[in-house]
Protein backbone atom coordinates (compact mmCIF):
# COMPACT_ATOMS: atom_id res chain seq x y z
CA UNK A 1 0.00 0.00 0.00
CA UNK A 2 2.64 2.48 0.89
CA UNK A 3 6.25 2.14 -0.38
CA UNK A 4 9.32 4.43 0.39
CA UNK A 5 12.09 3.99 -1.46
CA UNK A 6 15.63 6.01 -0.66
CA UNK A 7 14.07 8.77 0.73
CA UNK A 8 15.45 11.94 2.10
CA UNK A 9 13.91 14.92 3.84
CA UNK A 10 14.66 17.35 6.89
CA UNK A 11 14.41 20.91 7.13
CA UNK A 12 15.93 23.78 4.96
CA UNK A 13 19.45 23.39 4.43
CA UNK A 14 19.46 20.19 7.67
CA UNK A 15 19.01 16.56 6.07
CA UNK A 16 17.62 14.41 8.74
CA UNK A 17 16.47 11.46 6.63
CA UNK A 18 18.88 9.06 4.72
CA UNK A 19 17.87 6.73 2.07
CA UNK A 20 15.17 5.84 4.79
CA UNK A 21 13.32 2.55 2.62
CA UNK A 22 9.73 1.55 4.29
CA UNK A 23 6.84 -0.75 3.16
CA UNK A 24 3.46 -1.04 4.48
CA UNK A 25 0.83 -3.65 3.10
CA UNK A 26 -2.53 -3.62 3.48
CA UNK A 27 -4.19 -4.60 7.26
CA UNK A 28 -0.65 -4.39 8.81
CA UNK A 29 0.18 -2.25 11.65
CA UNK A 30 3.49 -1.09 11.29
CA UNK A 31 5.56 0.23 13.85
CA UNK A 32 8.74 2.70 13.77
CA UNK A 33 10.62 3.11 16.74
CA UNK A 34 13.76 5.08 18.37
CA UNK A 35 15.53 7.14 20.39
CA UNK A 36 14.67 11.54 20.01
CA UNK A 37 16.07 12.87 16.74
CA UNK A 38 16.36 9.76 14.93
CA UNK A 39 13.67 11.34 12.45
CA UNK A 40 10.53 9.43 13.58
CA UNK A 41 8.47 12.45 13.23
CA UNK A 42 10.43 13.68 10.15
CA UNK A 43 9.68 10.45 7.89
CA UNK A 44 5.43 10.96 9.19
CA UNK A 45 6.04 14.51 7.51
CA UNK A 46 7.51 13.92 5.06
CA UNK A 47 4.34 10.85 3.88
CA UNK A 48 2.01 13.17 4.75
CA UNK A 49 3.58 15.84 2.46
CA UNK A 50 4.06 18.69 5.23
CA UNK A 51 7.90 18.72 4.39
CA UNK A 52 9.97 18.57 1.19
CA UNK A 53 11.79 15.56 0.50
CA UNK A 54 15.16 15.89 -1.37
CA UNK A 55 15.47 12.53 -2.90
CA UNK A 56 13.72 8.81 -2.79
CA UNK A 57 9.99 8.40 -3.57
CA UNK A 58 7.08 7.86 -1.87
CA UNK A 59 4.27 5.89 -3.21
CA UNK A 60 0.84 4.71 -2.39
CA UNK A 61 -1.95 2.55 -3.75
CA UNK A 62 0.98 2.50 -6.32
CA UNK A 63 0.86 5.70 -7.29
CA UNK A 64 3.61 8.47 -6.41
CA UNK A 65 2.64 11.52 -4.41
CA UNK A 66 5.38 13.77 -5.83
CA UNK A 67 3.53 17.28 -6.34
CA UNK A 68 0.87 16.12 -4.03
CA UNK A 69 0.15 18.57 -1.16
CA UNK A 70 -0.74 18.43 2.13
CA UNK A 71 -4.22 18.80 2.06
CA UNK A 72 -4.76 16.80 -0.70
CA UNK A 73 -4.07 13.51 1.39
CA UNK A 74 -7.10 12.79 3.13
CA UNK A 75 -8.87 13.22 0.24
CA UNK A 76 -6.76 9.98 -0.83
CA UNK A 77 -7.47 8.15 1.95
CA UNK A 78 -4.45 9.30 4.40
CA UNK A 79 -4.64 10.80 7.70
CA UNK A 80 -2.41 11.39 10.66
CA UNK A 81 -2.99 11.80 14.38
CA UNK A 82 0.23 14.30 15.03
CA UNK A 83 2.00 14.05 18.81
CA UNK A 84 0.96 16.55 21.21
CA UNK A 85 -2.83 15.95 19.68
CA UNK A 86 -2.88 19.25 18.17
CA UNK A 87 -6.72 19.72 18.92
CA UNK A 88 -8.63 23.04 17.94
CA UNK A 89 -8.68 23.81 21.69
CA UNK A 90 -11.39 26.65 21.42
CA UNK A 91 -14.02 24.09 19.64
CA UNK A 92 -16.16 21.77 21.00
CA UNK A 93 -15.56 18.15 20.80
CA UNK A 94 -18.11 17.65 18.37
CA UNK A 95 -16.98 20.42 15.96
CA UNK A 96 -12.85 18.60 16.24
CA UNK A 97 -14.95 15.56 15.08
CA UNK A 98 -17.05 16.91 12.43
CA UNK A 99 -13.45 18.89 10.55
CA UNK A 100 -12.61 15.14 11.13
CA UNK A 101 -14.98 14.00 8.96
CA UNK A 102 -15.36 17.10 6.54
CA UNK A 103 -13.56 15.24 3.64
CA UNK A 104 -17.19 12.87 3.28
CA UNK A 105 -18.87 14.71 0.88
CA UNK A 106 -22.70 13.73 2.35
CA UNK A 107 -24.37 14.84 5.34
CA UNK A 108 -25.46 11.80 6.64
CA UNK A 109 -22.25 9.96 5.97
CA UNK A 110 -20.69 13.10 8.52
CA UNK A 111 -23.12 12.13 10.93
CA UNK A 112 -22.88 8.46 10.83
CA UNK A 113 -19.27 8.89 11.29
CA UNK A 114 -19.34 11.36 14.61
CA UNK A 115 -22.15 9.07 15.83
CA UNK A 116 -19.42 5.71 15.35
CA UNK A 117 -17.01 8.05 17.31
CA UNK A 118 -18.74 8.65 20.38
CA UNK A 119 -19.69 4.60 19.98
CA UNK A 120 -16.16 3.24 20.04
CA UNK A 121 -15.32 6.46 22.83
CA UNK A 122 -18.17 6.51 24.93
CA UNK A 123 -16.72 8.88 27.08
CA UNK A 124 -16.57 11.37 24.53
CA UNK A 125 -20.69 11.70 24.02
CA UNK A 126 -20.45 13.23 27.61
CA UNK A 127 -18.40 16.02 26.26
CA UNK A 128 -19.65 16.68 22.92
CA UNK A 129 -20.68 20.43 23.56
CA UNK A 130 -17.32 21.04 26.03
CA UNK A 131 -14.14 23.00 24.52
CA UNK A 132 -11.35 20.32 23.35
CA UNK A 133 -9.20 22.17 25.38
CA UNK A 134 -10.33 21.22 28.58
CA UNK A 135 -10.14 17.74 28.44
CA UNK A 136 -8.09 15.42 29.87
CA UNK A 137 -4.94 14.35 28.54
CA UNK A 138 -6.29 11.01 28.00
CA UNK A 139 -10.01 12.61 27.06
CA UNK A 140 -7.54 14.72 24.51
CA UNK A 141 -5.96 11.65 22.99
CA UNK A 142 -9.43 10.09 22.33
CA UNK A 143 -10.90 13.04 20.69
CA UNK A 144 -7.65 13.11 18.52
CA UNK A 145 -7.58 9.28 17.61
CA UNK A 146 -11.89 9.80 17.02
CA UNK A 147 -10.99 12.77 14.80
CA UNK A 148 -8.57 10.68 12.69
CA UNK A 149 -10.87 8.52 12.33
CA UNK A 150 -13.74 10.11 11.64
CA UNK A 151 -12.79 10.28 7.79
CA UNK A 152 -12.35 6.79 7.40
CA UNK A 153 -8.65 6.78 6.51
CA UNK A 154 -7.28 3.75 4.58
CA UNK A 155 -4.14 4.63 6.15
CA UNK A 156 -3.74 6.01 9.75
CA UNK A 157 -0.34 7.33 10.69
CA UNK A 158 -0.20 8.48 14.73
CA UNK A 159 2.89 10.19 16.32
CA UNK A 160 3.48 9.17 19.46
CA UNK A 161 0.04 8.41 20.83
CA UNK A 162 1.44 7.49 24.42
CA UNK A 163 3.79 10.44 25.62
CA UNK A 164 1.98 11.98 28.69
CA UNK A 165 -0.19 9.01 29.42
CA UNK A 166 -0.72 7.77 32.81
CA UNK A 167 0.07 4.37 32.80
CA UNK A 168 -3.81 3.12 33.00
CA UNK A 169 -4.63 5.30 30.32
CA UNK A 170 -1.83 4.00 27.96
CA UNK A 171 -3.30 0.26 28.39
CA UNK A 172 -6.39 1.64 27.53
CA UNK A 173 -4.70 3.25 24.27
CA UNK A 174 -2.83 0.20 23.33
CA UNK A 175 -6.10 -1.89 23.64
CA UNK A 176 -8.36 0.28 21.25
CA UNK A 177 -4.91 0.07 18.77
CA UNK A 178 -5.53 -3.70 18.98
CA UNK A 179 -8.68 -3.44 18.37
CA UNK A 180 -8.19 -1.13 15.34
CA UNK A 181 -5.33 -3.81 14.02
CA UNK A 182 -8.32 -6.64 14.39
CA UNK A 183 -10.63 -4.04 12.30
CA UNK A 184 -8.32 -4.45 9.58
CA UNK A 185 -6.82 -0.90 9.57
CA UNK A 186 -3.70 -0.19 8.04
CA UNK A 187 -1.78 1.59 10.59
CA UNK A 188 2.00 3.19 10.80
CA UNK A 189 3.02 3.85 14.70
CA UNK A 190 5.65 5.95 15.64
CA UNK A 191 5.78 5.25 19.93
CA UNK A 192 8.65 5.57 22.48
CA UNK A 193 7.49 2.30 24.36
CA UNK A 194 9.12 -0.11 22.30
CA UNK A 195 7.84 -3.06 24.40
CA UNK A 196 4.55 -2.09 23.95
CA UNK A 197 4.69 -1.02 20.13
CA UNK A 198 6.55 -4.58 19.45
CA UNK A 199 4.06 -5.95 21.24
CA UNK A 200 0.99 -5.25 18.78
CA UNK A 201 3.29 -4.38 15.52
CA UNK A 202 3.10 -6.68 12.66
CA UNK A 203 6.63 -4.99 11.45
CA UNK A 204 9.05 -3.04 13.23
CA UNK A 205 11.53 -0.25 11.65
CA UNK A 206 14.11 1.38 13.82
CA UNK A 207 15.37 4.18 13.01
CA UNK A 208 18.86 5.88 13.95
CA UNK A 209 20.61 8.79 12.68
CA UNK A 210 17.61 9.10 10.23
CA UNK A 211 18.89 5.72 9.04
CA UNK A 212 17.12 2.11 9.35
CA UNK A 213 18.86 0.06 11.40
CA UNK A 214 16.34 -2.98 11.56
CA UNK A 215 13.51 -3.88 9.92
CA UNK A 216 11.77 -7.30 10.70
CA UNK A 217 8.22 -8.81 11.12
CA UNK A 218 7.94 -8.34 15.24
CA UNK A 219 7.73 -11.85 15.55
CA UNK A 220 10.84 -11.90 14.75
CA UNK A 221 12.63 -9.20 16.68
CA UNK A 222 15.17 -9.87 19.64
CA UNK A 223 14.47 -7.20 22.06
CA UNK A 224 17.98 -7.51 23.36
CA UNK A 225 19.47 -7.18 20.16
CA UNK A 226 17.09 -3.87 19.07
CA UNK A 227 17.42 -2.29 22.14
CA UNK A 228 21.37 -2.94 21.79
CA UNK A 229 20.98 -1.02 18.56
CA UNK A 230 18.40 1.26 19.66
CA UNK A 231 20.76 2.79 22.46
CA UNK A 232 23.75 2.15 19.90
CA UNK A 233 25.40 0.22 22.72
CA UNK A 234 26.77 -2.21 20.21
CA UNK A 235 26.94 -0.52 16.81
CA UNK A 236 28.62 -3.12 15.24
CA UNK A 237 25.94 -5.70 15.39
Amino acid sequence: MLEVRALRAGYGSINVLWDVDLDVAPGRLTTIIGPNGAGKTTLLRAIMRQIATTAGEIRFDGQSLAGVRAWQMSARGVTMIPEGRMLFHDLSVEENLLLGAYGVHDRPGRAARVDAAYARFPALSARRRQLAGSLSGGEAQMLALARGLAGDPRLLLIDEPSLGLAPVLVNALFAELARLKQEGRTIVLVEQNTRRAIAIADDVYLLQGGRVVLSQPAAEVDLELLHDRYFARNPGA
